[in-house]
């Protein structure tokens, strides 16, 4: 046996991170502290789970003590606050990995959402306190000192972690009389204004309000020495029946689950028999992560064997579900499962088609029953779920169906697709989309004038998923996509709402119009693939499509900003023959380099309203004076 009680204390400087949050922690104003209790036994009930894993491989590790366990000792004459489990416990290395480092990347992002609403103090970091888990480091709030004292399961020796809150720790080797026989004991000297966190009535308050549904037995006792006392039995929520639990229980474990503090939109509890028999319980937030979007992000739903914990490292769900938070708890599987067959396992293959197919029926019915709460959730998570569109095609229709959508014709409501193909035109063969970075931009684009002129509605796409999956998507109920900024509209069997108003038959066969067109072609040949009257232009003079074969517009400009696109296509430049502008261009008897002034001028005018910038600003400012030169009269 290794003898370290006489190593020295060694002192370290927290990481830049920890060190944000920790003055975070120390100055918060939060008005509702008692968080920190809920994160500290969520911690001790992971570091038992962690034992229970480890001592099927290795039943020793128990000892002569294998029940799990939570103590929470409360000394109101020395003002601590103990949280002692009898769980995996921490080596040297470990304590300084956990406790010294950022090791979530939910945390990294908390940090940064405070950074982007006003830095790190002050009300906007308290009010995101209030919303997102921070672990560990929330002890700060209430304690201006935390000790550690952690001995590994299996392991001779024991270790203090020890710090105030103010940019160091120290790390030493703990006599084993003062550590736990095995895990970990936190201790918190109180700050003078949270002494009441040292009584027992508050402690079992702030337990049964908060952490009631741990899978893990929590007692207390209410001085040192003094008796311990079950709070709450460890009883797994999900195997009881959903009769016995109330929407209370539900929030309850769902904040212990996911370390969020909104309230579950959406609760899918269910237990499935036959072939696989598996419990699984699955909760929509109510409020977006702040790293949803983060590209190293997994799902975060818990796999469970008969009850002990085995990895939440499982993807029990497809990508696109990654927001969802849960569990699901089986006997199929052996207990000692490894990596390896979790990847390859049939079982799990199973079981993932079912908790998929659950979660997304019961997003339907939300949708049906609830369309404001279910519209909530869409606008939180509508992005990533659109991402199955193009990434589950066994699912696609159902996903279609889910999705809803801003329109020409909704304004700020949603749409959804079987609403949108049920008002088609009787001639409108498809279901017409615009895709673009920019709603606003999008609702004013030229492209979709001619569109509004015969009433037909369009979809108008700005999340950057959207430009994918339109691409991919087969269509709905028999309708295909189609972008209204690629190829030729295909207007004229759709009568205009003003069809009875005086009109130019066929202006793009005036003889002048067609010269026009014709000396566009030749001026622009290298920027553009054709210049053509257009059926889509009512107001504009002109706009840009993408050619009939080639990628729709937005999408293009999405993989010529990833590197992507290879060799651009040019674009179809659309020319509107009843525009006065081009009528009078196309009737004067300019010479001709005013006319490719004018052409080229054009030509810019397309690229701004598309959302591009022009390539020649030196040239743009230059024929730009020249033709208001000859304009105003001069020679």
């Amino acid at each position: 046996m290794t003898d370290t009680s006489s190593a020295p204390a060694e002192n370290h400087v927290f990481e830049a991170d920890v060190a944000r949050l920790l003055t975070l922690m120390v100055h918060s104003v939060y008005s509702e502290r008692d968080v920190f209790l809920r994160e500290l036994i969520s911690n001790a009930a992971d570091a038992c789970e962690k034992l229970r894993y480890e001592a099927i491989a290795e039943p020793a590790l128990l000892g002569d003590d294998p029940q799990a366990q939570i103590t929470l000792i409360a000394d109101p004459e020395g003002g601590t606050l103990s949280v002692v489990d009898n769980g995996i416990g921490m080596s040297r290395n470990e304590l300084t990995e956990a406790l010294g480092t950022i090791a979530r990347s939910g945390t990294k992002a908390f940090l940064e959402r405070v950074a982007a609403q006003g830095g790190d103090n002050g009300l906007d970091g308290d009010r995101l306190i209030g919303q997102f888990g921070i672990g560990f480091y929330s002890a700060f709030m209430v304690a201006g000192r935390v000790d550690v004292f952690s001995r590994r399961a299996g392991s001779e020796e024991a270790w203090r972690w020890s710090s105030d809150g103010s940019g160091s720790y120290e790390i030493a080797p703990a006599a084993l009389e003062d550590a736990p026989a095995r895990g970990t004991r936190v201790v918190l000297t109180l700050k003078d204004d949270a002494k009441s966190f040292a009584e027992r009535a508050t402690v079992e308050r702030i337990v049964k309000a908060q952490s009631g549904h741990v899978p893990v037995p929590i007692l207390i006792a209410e001085k040192p020495g003094a008796e311990a006392e079950p709070v709450t039995d460890g009883s797994a929520l999900w195997a009881k029946q959903k009769t016995e639990i109330t929407p209370e229980d539900y929030a309850d474990f769902y904040r212990g689950l996911s370390g969020q503090y909104d309230e579950p939109a959406l609760t899918v509890h269910f237990r499935a028999e036959g072939r696989h028999e598996y419990s699984a319980l699955a909760f929509v937030p109510g409020a977006r992560p702040f790293d949803l979007f983060d590209p190293d992000r997994k799902g975060r739903v818990k796999l469970y064997v008969k009850r002990v914990f085995i990895t939440d490292d499982a993807e029990l769900l497809p990508r696109y579900l990654r927001f969802v938070r849960g569990l699901v708890d089986t006997a199929d599987l052996p207990l000692n499962v490894s990596r390896e067959m979790i990847q390859e396992s049939p079982i799990l293959a199973a079981i993932r088609k079912g908790l998929t197919n659950r979660i997304l029926t019961a997003l339907e019915k939300l949708a049906e029953s609830e369309p404001d709460t279910f519209a909530a959730v869409w606008r939180d998570f509508g992005g990533v779920l659109k991402e199955g569109i193009y990434e589950d095609f066994e699912r696609q229709e159902q996903l279609l169906g889910l999705a809803r959508f801003r329109t020409t014709e909704t304004g700020a409501e949603w749409r959804a697709l079987k609403d949108y193909v049920a008002a088609m035109k009787d001639t409108q063969q498809a279901i017409y989309f615009l895709a673009g970075d920019d709603l606003e931009r999008l609702r004013t684009s030229p492209q979709l004038e001619g569109f509004r002129a015969r009433g037909l509605e369009v979809l108008l796409l700005s999340d950057p998923v959207d430009s994918f999956w339109a691409a991919t998507a087969q269509g709905f109920e028999g309708k295909p996509f189609r972008s209204v900024t690629q190829g030729a509209a295909d207007l004229a069997d759709i009568p205009r709402l003003d069809a009875d108003k005086d009109q130019d038959a066929a202006p793009e066969a005036d003889p002048a119009t067609a010269t026009l067109i014709a000396f566009a072609k030749t001026v622009l040949e290298d920027a553009v693939c054709d210049v053509r009257a257009s059926e889509r232009l009512t107001e504009s003079a002109v706009c840009l499509v993408a050619p009939e074969g080639g990628p729709d517009r937005q999408l293009e400009r999405i993989l010529k900003g990833a590197g992507q696109a290879g060799e651009a296509a040019k674009p179809v430049l659309e020319i509107n023959p009843r525009h006065a502008l081009v009528k009078a261009l196309a009737a004067a008897s300019a010479d001709a380099a005013l006319r490719e002034d004018a052409v080229r001028l054009l030509y810019d005018e397309a690229l701004i309203l598309d959302g591009e910038r022009v390539g020649d600003a030196r040239g743009f400012s230059e024929r730009l004076a020249r033709v208001l030169h000859q304009a105003l009269g001069g020679a």
